[in-house]
């Protein structure tokens, strides 16, 4: 049966399309190789468009639309946050081909939210998630503001709460599609891993205990079935997707966030975490696999940003230190860890694009620079929008040649002019 749900989800895509979080395959990889290279405020700019306020959400793509969220009316200067009641957050649609705004429904909750004061929430906001779609609904998770589904066309279709809890860091999960299950990691909010029916909102299975879980839900294939891999503090654990069974469960990294989402390759989990460590485990599994299915484990890797496998090596870029890393993803071994920027340091909170022979990586306030996808480090680009200096958490998009970016302030689409 599932397999006819997968069947269904991609059939009403279009092949452009970048429906989710890291793209169609959820792992920030594209088989388009004609993207730019380079780009500015002016060197390959096809629209940019300003937003009504901040976010950290990656846009996506279906068809001609692009959709992403932001905030408004509370949290914009920190020295000045405003009144939390007015709070809104907003579920945006652009014309992919213009940049206009279609439409914009604001958000509003009476729950509080965490106060915009210190460091914490002031690194992101209020508007982390991605949206994602299946051609014919668009699905946006707004917090302890609930779920909510809109037709292509921005009609609410309905929404539902999976939790009311607020925390200091705000949300870093987005949501995914498997055949009519939106699947929600609501761990901050109600410590639960939710599959809601996509049609009317309603809980078709749930399942609880994820402390200090960020990452998004990634489905790995292994042999004839799939698998929901989500990763906590402490604890790998994988379920079957169509009705929650937990299958398999492993010790894993011990954080107070756990970020990155897993990608995985040939049945093998790639894991990241906090404290810059990386380990490897075999999916498929019954029960606690933990001494039988670990490949491997090491002291490097991210807090925030996940990786991408390429030819038998997994990229990333560590968030804090700016280091670009290659990992032999058989052993784990450092192939080169080497600072992203030489001038500067900075944060890194976007994860990668793999397009073709190109790693792409942003920065928050460096720009993005444009990698060799080979063993060897070698910078192909560095892209600067001179003119705005605001934050840029958000990750690429990818949809017909173009690249689409959001910083707090734009949302850009950039593609070589014939």
């Amino acid at each position: 049966m599932h397999r006819l749900f997968l069947i269904c989800f991609i059939s009403s895509l279009h092949a452009a399309d970048w429906p989710q979080f890291r793209g169609p395959t959820g792992d920030g990889v594209t088989t388009e190789t004609n993207l730019p290279l380079n780009w500015s405020e002016k060197e390959n700019l096809v629209w940019r468009t300003e937003l009504p306020g901040p976010g950290s959400s990656s846009p996506i793509v279906s068809g001609d639309r692009v959709f992403l969220t932001s905030y408004s009316g509370y949290g914009l200067d920190i020295k000045a946050p405003g009144d939390m009641t007015q709070l809104t957050r907003h579920a945006l649609c652009l014309d992919k081909r213009s940049g206009k705004i279609l439409w914009d429904y604001p958000v509003k909750t009476d729950l509080p939210e965490t106060v915009y004061t210190g460091s914490y929430i002031t690194m992101h906001g209020y508007a982390s998630s991605s949206a994602v779609t299946d051609g014919k609904g668009v699905f946006f998770f707004m917090a302890n503001a609930g779920v909510f589904a809109f037709t292509m066309d921005g009609k609410k279709v309905w929404d539902v709460s999976v939790g009311e809890k607020p925390h200091p860091w705000g949300v870093g999960t987005s949501p995914i599609l498997y055949g009519d299950l939106l699947i929600v990691n609501a761990a901050l909010e109600s410590n639960q891993l939710l599959a809601l029916d996509r049609k009317t909102g309603t809980t078709v299975w749930s399942a609880k205990g994820f402390p200090a879980s960020w990452n998004t839900p990634t489905i790995v294939k292994v042999g004839d079935h799939d698998e929901l891999v989500v990763n906590s503090s402490g604890k790998l654990r994988a379920f079957d997707p169509k009705d929650g069974k937990e299958l398999w469960s492993c010790d894993s990294i011990k954080a107070a966030e756990l970020c990155p989402s897993v990608v995985a390759h040939d049945g093998v989990v790639f894991v990241l975490g906090g404290g810059g460590k990386a380990l490897a485990v075999r999916a498929g599994g019954q029960g606690d696999v933990t001494a039988t299915h670990i490949v491997w484990q090491v002291q490097k890797g991210s807090n925030v940003g996940s990786p991408v496998y390429h030819e038998g090596h997994l990229y990333f870029v560590n968030d804090t230190r700016g280091t670009a890393t290659c990992l032999d993803a058989k052993t784990g071994a450092v192939v080169y860890e080497q600072p992203m920027l030489k001038e500067k340091r900075d944060r890194w909170y976007a994860t990668p694009l793999l397009s073709g022979g190109r790693l792409y990586y942003t920065s928050r306030q460096s720009g993005s620079v444009v990698l060799a996808a080979k063993p060897q480090l070698e910078v192909l680009a560095t892209n600067v929008i001179a003119d705005d200096t605001s934050v840029t958490n958000a990750s690429l998009a990818v949809s017909d040649g173009r690249i689409f970016l959001r910083s707090d302030k734009f949302a850009y689409c950039f593609g070589v002019k014939q």
